[in-house]
């Protein structure tokens, strides 16, 4: 009996994933620590030393005549540690200045500012009629609310930080077919935002960026929702009574649904087409010829044409439907900083301020020695770096490794194609992550302090024009674990990336043909929604170029043949033959020392590297 309660107790977890409220843009997850069953031996995991100081003894039991093999060992209680120096395993990098309560706002030194965000939220809601006071019918349940702080920084300069708070409701308690149906609801893409980026440094189009004040509260609820009423705004008299929600709210799961279909209503009453190919893309051809284009991110919005006095227009137009807020010229967005030169005709895009909050937050200072290549030769990772013992569990178990590789993860997708084979690989082993891998982290953390100024440079190309071109390439079981080889492609327009990807291919592939080929028919899929999408946004372009270095893939793609080494391969992946029969797609051969997409599938020198990076305009800004 002993035998087995100690079996038990062995096998119950050492961390509890909580889930905690938060916007549809911004969720937490909190991680609840408790001390090891056995005395630490390891040092500590994370760049800075950890103290003992959060540990809360706690108080023994009463001594009682029960055997000592019935009798389960107390385990001692560690303090939340959420704004730690472990980055409190959340995903998002905050300042740690924002309150996390409302009591936490008032007694802050700036609670004068984080009262005036609150009352400013407070009068929208009322303006917009988002509920009526209540009393909770018998049988139902209201949902409670919390308040979310956060600061909007400037592009330049503190001078022009936003003091922002959102009553947000706790969405998670709501019951599905009750409280909600639908809950889908698409943002724009970042390939089309860089699209969109770069059509205008290449068309030297004005670009303004706009914010919808409370976006959540203009969509209609068709559901009876009650919620509790805000801290520190209940009505005297009435502190019991509930809030019927006549709008939607943030925080319900229904709410981006609900406020995309009203936004997606207004833009087509404004006689505006919304794109075959990405639902958050919107625009409208003026009398001139030329178009006006608008896309929309949740409550971001970025708005281009070749007239000021069109864009005004259309701001005009949205100003008398929703409250808005205008940005002026679009110097941020989605944390992606955006500059001009018009004289020029360039633009640039980079994450240098949300860079330089990640690699503080892990650790990693001016001192930090810096490396040139995102992951070294020598670091060979595979799942035989994952821990094999209880003590190696117990020192990866304070390691932030998902939070890391999530941090680094958001840089790829937005800025950073340098980076995306290194962090397809780490992400492999989040599940298990070792030593081992934690080491493959600090090193990217490592190139990423020498290269945070690094970003995509567009600009104006008189040789292409307006044209895409695609690069594909790949590496033959590279995968140490399966054997599975790397697919990679990067698609360019006015010299800079607007796609790319670095995978692990689904199958284990048996030739280097039938590698390549793989890799083509994924880029050729990408080539064919890219195409797609440049013709809705009324840029014609006749034959697509798709580069890759492997002549006899090549081949096999263009001629209806079979050979023995090769009819193994699966019928799915031949639709890139009918592709390239209709002459939308032209697939091309290119030198293996020209390809850039050679640095997505494989670790290469730094020679290698640097001309990969200088043949796409991926330079220091």
């Amino acid at each position: 009996e002993s035998a087995m309660l100690y079996k038990v107790n062995l096998e119950e977890p050492d961390y509890i994933p909580i889930q905690v409220e938060g916007t549809p843009k911004q969720v937490e997850f909190e991680r609840t620590m408790v001390t090891p069953r056995r005395n630490a031996t390891s040092d500590s995991p994370m760049l800075e030393e950890e103290s003992d100081e959060d540990e809360i003894p706690t108080q023994e039991p009463l001594q009682q005549s029960i055997p000592s093999a019935v009798r389960r060992q107390r385990r001692g209680i560690k303090k939340l540690a959420r704004f730690t120096d472990m980055v409190a395993y959340a995903l998002p990098v905050c300042d740690d200045s924002i309150p996390s309560t409302y009591p936490d706002a008032i007694r802050s030194t700036e609670s004068g500012n984080w009262a005036s965000a609150m009352e400013e939220e407070m009068q929208s809601l009322k303006k917009n009629k988002t509920w009526k006071l209540t009393q909770l019918p018998e049988g139902r349940k209201a949902i409670g609310c919390k308040w979310v702080f956060a600061k909007k920084e400037g592009f330049t300069s503190e001078e022009d930080i936003r003091y922002k708070a959102r009553l947000v409701a706790k969405g998670y308690a709501q019951k599905e077919g009750i409280d909600y149906n639908e809950v889908f609801s698409p943002v724009v893409k970042h390939s089309s935002i860089r699209i969109l980026l770069a059509l205008v440094a290449q068309l030297n189009l004005e670009l303004a960026q706009l914010d919808v004040k409370t976006a959540f509260l203009n969509g209609d609820l068709k559901e009876e929702i009650y919620m509790t009423q805000p801290e520190g705004y209940k009505v005297a008299g009435k502190e019991d009574w509930v809030c019927k929600l006549s709008k939607s709210l943030y925080g319900l799961k229904q709410s981006p649904r609900q406020w995309y279909k009203r936004f997606d209503k207004f833009m087509k009453d404004q006689k505006y087409k919304r794109s075959k190919y990405d639902h958050c893309v919107y625009l409208r051809n003026l009398q001139d010829g030329s178009y006006i284009y608008l896309l929309l991110y949740v409550d971001d919005m970025l708005i281009a044409a070749k007239s000021q006095v069109e864009i005004d227009i259309l701001k005009a137009q949205m100003s008398k439907e929703f409250e808005m807020k205008d940005l002026g010229k679009a110097k941020k967005i989605l944390g992606m900083e955006i500059s001009r030169d018009r004289e020029r005709g360039k633009l640039w895009l980079s994450q240098k301020q949300y860079l330089k909050r990640v690699l503080q937050r892990f650790g990693m200072y001016d001192d930090t020695k810096p490396v040139s290549t995102p992951l070294a030769p020598h670091l060979k990772l595979s799942s035989q770096l994952s821990p094999t013992t209880d003590e190696e569990r117990e020192y990866m178990a304070k390691v932030p490794y998902a939070n890391a590789v999530g941090s680094l993860m958001y840089a790829m997708v937005c800025t950073r194609p340098d980076i995306s084979h290194v962090v397809s690989i780490v992400s492999r082993y989040m599940h298990d992550p070792g030593k081992g891998h934690w080491q493959a982290v600090k090193w990217i953390m490592r190139y990423l302090q020498n290269t945070v100024d690094v970003g995509l440079t567009f600009e104006q190309d008189k040789s292409l024009g307006k044209c895409i071109v695609g690069y594909c390439d790949s590496d033959y079981a590279g995968d140490l674990d399966k054997r599975r080889s790397t697919t990679g492609y990067l698609f360019t327009l006015t010299k800079a990336p607007v796609s790319w990807k670095s995978t692990l291919q689904s199958t284990v592939a048996l030739s280097t043909t039938e590698v390549e080929y793989m890799a083509i028919t994924k880029a050729v899929k990408e080539a064919i929604w890219l195409h797609g999408l440049l013709k809705d946004l009324g840029v014609s372009q006749k034959q697509l170029d798709v580069y890759s270095d492997s002549h006899s893939a090549n081949h096999f793609s263009k001629n209806q043949v079979f050979y023995s080494q090769t009819k193994h391969i699966d019928v799915r992946y031949h639709f890139v033959r009918e592709i390239l029969e209709e002459e939308e797609i032209l697939l091309q051969k290119i030198d293996t020392k020209e390809n850039p997409a050679d640095m997505l599938t494989k670790v290469v020198t730094r020679a290698k590297f640097e001309h990969c990076l200088d043949l796409v305009n991926i330079q220091h800004i």
